[in-house]
């Protein structure tokens, strides 16, 4: 008996860039294209004439893309479940991570007319299934319009009250493209580049390196990159700079390309760092992971807890050009598109009632101001200030928050804000600001409702300070990126971070720090140091034999005219950083123990061996006892005290000496 299935076709114009679409969302009403339907039982077909995309039914599996001559776009190569899916990796408490490729049991065509197509494919969870699969109600969507030269697609996760307890470690969106074509990637301006083959990772091409996810190339295809690093957590960026990456293929000129046009969705805020596109040719749409902060970032669900989240819609676009040298244009096109599909947000198309449009949503506004009285007795404008709606909890929790939706702005140069589009429900407004230590919690939980505008008016935040400035090393900005970042070694090299603002992206800087200080540690001295080239980026250990590591003590010097006997001094440090370590601090006894403060044993977000120059942000603020200082010369003595690996460390933001309030 032949296979019974569906073909959707929703359209026959094939423009192919966002240039020639003329904004593709605002045309594709007004273009009339026929449609059919067919039914099989093998795949769902869905097509408008400008690509056709492939899906296995009824696991919603993304089997194929057909666009501008190329019957497919995914690795061919790959088994049909190794092309494009959604996963999860999940655990029941205390458990192993297990990886699930998510597939669908019901495929349900949700809406289809001449303009527009979207499909589901569920996964239903029920008692049967404890212990083999994720305890949730999973809901993938597929939507397809007419003109529009891609395709979009968003799932909804439910877990109902009184499931079985999990973690979720992670869930994305994941693209195996054709190696014989996607050769080059590009991620940013100045983040593009030809990428090794899949092959050359394998043992005969290249050497492992400190950890399977970085490999020395020893004998690629190319042999202009022989001798370059690969590391897929050298492609990672921050949240709010993850809004288009893919690949070009040059025989024919194609881009295909993940765009992301809202963070909503996504945990941890708008610094946390994702994973993007890397050498497979692979490209990802991460939604949350514990890369860059560690289980602090994994949502652990509890007693039976409901919840229900949807992420995405992401869009995945293609483009063409005629000229198959000028990579730009297709780069500089998926920009604009990019642009279109922000503007858009959020979009009026999908059906399901759990995305909220533009008219069931709220939105906030106001000013932030910063008072410290020690720069200025004027308020002081919260120039760039991050300012954003998170779930209700602490100042700073939404860093770690992984729940709920996030809803973030950057104020401008008079500190005024609104934070547009935001989802029904209870938040808290939070807000940090570069320059200064610390976290804002607005003192009161918010309810958006459809429609509600709230004006929230000049809101003050008063940093954490008790007395002027005696010194400091450091910018507050939440990154280690101002301190001396060295050179790789010759043999560890990717050459697109050579001379780069990136440059902390190459392999194997922890290394360096024994190579710079092979027997003493690092000493700063305040008013003689500059920490741009004398203040490591990373405290790290130091190597002693094979597999053998030693904790490292830096020092800060500086001088005390007159020690206030009575008065109350302050030190705060801020971390961008930490991983598996502990920070303890001494002033002018290296030996003193118990130390005069530690951080006991802090982090997991291992930014030092993912080549990030940050990952959770750490404030300690230490009071100082008179009777630790001297008239003269003090010594303050940073001792990181873990040393079972290299990756091991901290890397600081800020530090701030403070003295005794003005009388």
């Amino acid at each position: 008996m032949a296979p019974v299935g569906v073909s959707i076709r929703v359209g026959d114009d094939h423009v192919r860039t966002s240039s020639q679409l003329s904004s593709s969302l605002g045309r594709y009403y007004r273009t009339y294209v026929s449609d059919c339907v067919e039914e099989m039982n093998v795949q769902v077909v869905i097509d408008n004439g400008i690509l056709q995309l492939t899906l296995s039914n009824p696991e919603g599996l993304i089997t194929g893309v057909r666009y501008n001559g190329v019957d497919n776009l995914l690795e061919v190569l790959n088994k049909e479940g190794n092309r494009g899916y959604w996963d999860v990796v999940w655990s029941e408490p205390q458990g192993s991570g297990t990886f699930d490729v998510i597939q669908g049991t019901h495929f349900e065509i949700i809406h289809e007319d001449e303009n527009q197509v979207e499909v589901s494919f569920t996964r239903n969870w029920d008692p049967s299934l404890q212990g083999k699969l994720v305890p949730l109600n999973i809901d993938k969507r597929f939507i397809m319009l007419r003109g529009c030269s891609g395709f979009y697609t968003y799932a909804i996760y439910e877990h109902r009250e009184g499931w079985p307890d999990f973690d979720l470690a992670e869930t994305r969106v994941a693209f195996k493209l054709r190696k014989d074509k996607f050769r080059y990637m590009a991620i940013a301006d100045n983040r593009q580049r030809f990428m090794p083959m899949p092959d050359d990772r394998m043992p005969n091409r290249s050497q492992q390196l400190a950890y399977p996810e970085a490999v020395l190339l020893t004998n690629p295809v190319n042999p202009d990159i022989k001798g370059e690093v690969d590391d897929k957590y050298q492609y990672s960026c921050d949240n709010k700079d993850i809004k288009v990456h893919g690949w070009i293929s040059f025989d024919p000129p194609i881009g295909f390309w993940q765009i992301t046009p809202s963070d909503e969705f996504r945990s941890g805020g708008p610094i946390k760092q994702n994973l993007t596109s890397h050498v497979g040719p692979t490209t990802l749409a991460v939604f949350f992971s514990a890369h860059y902060s560690g289980e602090d970032l994994v949502p652990k669900f509890r007693n039976g807890e409901y919840w229900k989240k949807v992420f995405g819609p992401v869009f995945i676009y293609l483009n063409s050009t005629m000229d198959g040298t000028d990579r730009q244009l297709l780069w500089d096109d998926a920009k604009l598109q990019t642009l279109t599909q922000v503007e858009s947000w959020p979009y009026e198309f999908p059906v399901s009632e759990d995305f909220q449009k533009c008219d069931q949503r709220g939105s906030v506004t106001g000013r932030l101001l910063v008072r410290d009285k020690f720069i200025d007795e004027k308020d002081i404008i919260g120039d760039a200030a991050f300012v954003g709606l998170a779930l209700s909890g602490e100042a700073g929790s939404w860093q770690r928050e992984c729940k709920g939706y996030q809803f973030w702005t950057r104020a401008d140069d008079k500190g005024n804000f609104i934070i547009t589009n935001v989802r029904t429900g209870d938040y808290n407004f939070y807000a940090w600001v570069p320059g200064f230590i610390g976290d804002y919690r607005l003192d009161m939980t918010m309810t958006i409702t459809s429609g509600s505008q709230i004006n929230l008016g000049d809101l003050v935040y008063e940093p954490p300070r008790d007395g002027p400035t005696l010194w400091e090393i450091g910018i507050p900005d939440r990154s280690a990126a101002e301190f001396f970042i060295p050179d790789p070694k010759p043999i560890y090299i990717n050459k697109l971070y050579i001379n780069h603002p990136d440059r902390f992206r190459q392999y194997g800087l922890w290394e360096r720090y024994a190579d710079l200080y092979p027997g003493n540690d690092l000493v700063y001295s305040v008013g003689v140091s500059d920490f741009r080239k004398d203040w490591f980026f990373a405290h790290v250990t130091r190597k002693t034999g094979e597999n053998s590591y030693e904790a490292t003590t830096w020092q800060i010097k500086f001088r005390v005219d007159s020690v206030h006997q009575t008065g109350a001094y302050k030190l705060r440090v801020a971390l961008a950083s930490a991983t598996l370590s502990e920070l303890q601090v001494r002033f002018n006894d290296a030996m003193v123990n118990p130390p005069h403060f530690t951080t006991r044993l802090i982090g997991r977000d291992n930014s030092i061996a993912r080549h990030g120059i940050h990952g959770l942000y750490w404030l300690f603020n230490i009071d100082v006892q008179s009777a630790w200082l001297i008239q003269g010369d003090n010594t303050i003595y940073l001792m990181q005290t873990k040393s079972s690996s290299p990756f091991q460390g901290i890397m600081y933001d800020y530090i701030r000496m403070e003295g005794p309030p003005r009388q």
